[in-house]
């Protein structure tokens, strides 16, 4: 998609007037917070403040640094579309273009703090933007991933009551379709350099708006953002997000999962639909003044990525494992990363084989996070541990993280029960508030004294955690259990399977067996299917336990559009269990 913006010319907009630092009016007498201060409230030894916003206590102090001289105006966001544009804005930059933005959003479209906005964009300058500009003027913004279809697009603006939506070309036609239907939809804001009637323009707007802004002060325990998560039945829920929850709990991660300095560069492929793209690729990496590294890449494409990875100084990498599958694939050997030193991977369970591929063709560790929409990063891989293969680390701080039973007993070392995290007297400021409306849902989240994930795992005597399955992706087939995470890990191994998903499937003697979907490797796919179904069933028979088999296996050219193996397997779930 071409970008709107002419952004050479945006690169000197602020130097016609240098951003200060709104204080707020009860901190004008304070010294700011440091990185320090944030990191003893998460590790809460030191009191929540009352007020908090991460645009002007976190991005504009880096600005002021900047302004200073305590830092070089590196950049914030370094942006590239793989067709020669290019965008780097430092934290001064950012802060003079998010307020325009800022004014924008208040002005023209008529928002006011505490309304809702949908915020449906790609990986474009843009989207980080409009999410900074909500958060200086107090708006709740949305986002949503544009492979959102116009179903779900309709149910997120209903259920949300979202006033405006923010979108691209992408979705344009699909908004257009059930806007009606819509009754608080109050504006469209299109990004993108055509117009179209009904639509506000954000090029246009954006060209004459002030880049004078007094930053909202919003209380620490203020709304800042949802994220609607999918549940094991009904429509997707609204995972509510305060400005401190994000905005100050993933300090920790950013210093000790993500390992970040200010003068790091960091390249996360999280889709920004996705909350996994917030703590990468905004408030993790700007808490430590780290630049975020972009590449807009609509389809992933792993010749793309290596070039990308040759080329640019990045120096930390964060993808799912579905990424590094493809990438152990390649000699990577014929590759130098010159830059590169931290490699980080969650959204889905590591598969053993690809962490050590990994590790042989490129010398580099790949440390895993598990953690969720709801309360961030759980547990992690972090630097100076050992990394155990298979495991997904020990529980992170602030969190005290436990295997429970379904009565919320705490289970010895080597036995499976729920992940959860054991809460004290008072709710986590690092939790998300609340879901949306649906406070039933809330509630089921509380197990006696803990938070119950709904994630299955096993602790083992040193304190690392293993993931077995969503408590919903658990097989029970002739009274066994049967985690999908490890047929996958078996399939993995064998030289056809490219990539697998494995769900349940209904069987009239069993009721539920092991199905596996399975993407094969070119040289593979002129086999005899039944023998080669065949093969791989008797080495998934050899490599775990033999009743873990798939009694079924289906091949196929490719598998569901979505960044995580959960996703796929409840796609495909849905699918195979709608066919009876």
């Amino acid at each position: 998609m071409k970008i709107f913006f002419r952004y050479q010319t945006f690169r000197f907009i602020w130097l016609t007037k240098p951003p200060g630092r709104h204080f707020h009016k009860d901190r004008q007498l304070w010294t700011p917070l440091t990185l320090a201060d944030f990191e003893a409230i998460n590790r809460c030894n030191s009191p929540l403040p009352k007020n908090f916003n991460f645009a002007a206590d976190v991005l504009d102090q880096w600005a002021q640094k900047e302004k200073t001289g305590e830092r070089p105006a590196n950049p914030a966001l370094w942006w590239v579309n793989g067709k020669g544009d290019e965008v780097k804005w430092s934290f001064r930059e950012l802060g003079a273009l998010s307020r325009k933005a800022a004014n924008v959003l208040t002005k023209p479209c008529g928002l006011q703090r505490g309304d809702h906005v949908a915020v449906i964009l790609p990986r474009i300058p843009e989207w980080w933007l409009v999410n900074v500009a909500c958060i200086r003027t107090g708006i709740v913004f949305i986002p949503g991933t544009i492979q959102l279809t116009a179903k779900d697009i309709l149910y997120r603006l209903r259920a949300s009551k979202a006033k405006c939506i923010v979108a691209s070309e992408e979705v344009a036609s699909a908004v257009e379709s059930i806007a009606l239907e819509c009754p608080d939809l109050k504006t469209k804001l299109l990004v993108s350099p055509q117009s179209r009637n009904g639509w506000l323009s954000f090029q246009e707007l954006f060209r004459f708006a002030s880049e004078e802004h007094s930053c909202v002060e919003t209380g620490s325990q203020e709304p800042m953002t949802i994220y609607f998560t999918s549940g094991t039945t009904g429509s997707p829920k609204m995972a509510q997000h305060s400005q401190s929850s994000l905005g100050i709990g993933l300090t920790l991660c950013g210093r000790y999962w993500l390992d970040l300095k200010s003068s790091d560069i960091i390249w996360n492929m999280s889709d920004t639909g996705w909350v996994k793209a917030a703590i990468g690729s905004v408030f993790s990496s700007w808490l430590c003044g780290a630049c975020v590294f972009v590449h807009q890449m609509a389809q992933f494409d792993t010749d793309i990525f290596l070039d990308t990875l040759t080329t640019y100084p990045i120096t930390a990498l964060c993808s799912p494992p579905t990424v590094y599958r493809m990438l152990v694939r390649k000699d990577l050997k014929r590759y130098k990363f010159k830059s590169l030193r931290h490699c980080l991977t969650g959204g889905e369970p590591l598969n053993p084989e690809v962490l050590e591929q990994w590790r042989e063709q490129t010398g580099l560790e790949l440390y895993e996070g598990y953690g969720q929409t709801e309360v961030g990063i759980i547990c992690a891989n972090q630097k100076g541990q050992e990394i155990k293969p298979g495991s997904m680390g020990k529980g992170m701080l602030p969190y005290d993280v436990q295997i429970i039973d379904e009565n919320g007993n705490v289970l010895p070392p080597g036995e499976e029960g729920e992940i959860a995290l054991r809460l004290k007297s008072t709710r986590p400021f690092c939790f998300f508030s609340e879901y949306v409306d649906n406070p039933q849902k809330t509630a089921a989240t509380i197990r006696g004294d803990f938070y119950v994930t709904g994630d299955r795992g096993v602790m083992d005597s040193d304190g690392y955690f293993w993931f077995v399955g969503r408590a919903d992706d658990v097989i029970i087939s002739s009274g066994y259990r049967i985690g999908p995470f490890e047929v996958e890990s078996a399939l993995i191994e064998h030289p056809a399977v490219v990539e697998s998903a494995v769900v349940s499937s209904p069987d009239q003697i069993r009721r539920e067996v092991v199905k596996a979907f399975v993407v094969l490797a070119a040289p593979f796919k002129s086999y005899n299917p039944e023998k080669l179904t065949l093969e791989l069933q008797d080495h998934v028979k050899k490599s775990t336990a033999p009743y873990k088999y798939p009694r079924k296996v289906e091949f196929v050219e490719e598998l569901p559009k979505t960044i995580t193996g959960k996703i796929k397997r409840n796609v495909l779930r849905d699918q195979e269990w709608g066919r009876r």
